[in-house]
């Protein structure tokens, strides 16, 4: 009777590391555009597959942080790429201090009034935690420990097919050359659109 126990125990236990090797599997098989967010505006989708071919950065963002003013720097970066497939989306967040506690209507007019944002925002979401957004988890997991937003201002950056690239403390700079030649590295990339 033990060994018959032992058996099925054996077994289960490998039915369950198969099962989670396929489930990670899965989970690393994604892009980027598996996922969507809410638009601040009219409650609309706002899926990440409607960028296809285009370079995405995804920022988590707050209006009372000290990071802040990066809303300048994020709209000159957009207006100076956008032209060549540059998509940045500001999902807000009120995870890091309590410095996005505002509605949605609030950091929509918040950012047009102050920073004139013309790049997508998304309505406000989690994005730390069990509970964050599913695409800042597949981020976590894709690019590993410690890879996660620790603060506002915290930076994705996501190839034209997809796939995410690189990530950006919140301390790193829109305007930095570092943050600029990732971008720039993106878009030179080759897609089919350049090519048909």
């Amino acid at each position: 009777m033990m060994k018959i126990l032992s058996t099925f125990i054996i077994i289960g236990a490998i039915i369950m590391n198969v099962n989670n090797a396929i489930s990670s599997e899965k989970k690393i098989e994604k892009t980027a555009y598996d996922f969507s967010f809410t638009s601040i505006n009219e409650n609309r989708k706002l899926s990440l597959v409607d960028f296809k071919g285009k370079v995405i950065v995804i920022v988590n963002t707050a209006s009372k942080c000290g990071f802040t003013s990066q809303y300048t720097d994020l709209e000159k970066i957009y207006e100076e790429y956008k032209g060549k497939g540059l998509v940045i989306i500001g999902v807000p967040s009120n995870d890091f201090g309590g410095q996005e506690p505002g509605s949605n209507d609030e950091i929509k007019a918040f950012c047009q009034l102050n920073y004139m944002v013309t790049f997508p925002m998304a309505q406000k979401e989690k994005v730390s935690g069990d509970n964050a957004h599913p695409f800042f988890i597949w981020a976590k997991e894709i690019l590993g420990f410690g890879t996660g937003p620790k603060w506002n201002f915290h930076k994705y950056l996501i190839s034209r097919q997809g796939k995410l690239i690189d990530y950006f403390h919140s301390t790193t700079s829109p305007q930095s050359d570092r943050f600029k030649t990732a971008i720039e590295k993106a878009l030179a990339e080759y897609h089919e659109k350049d090519h048909l």
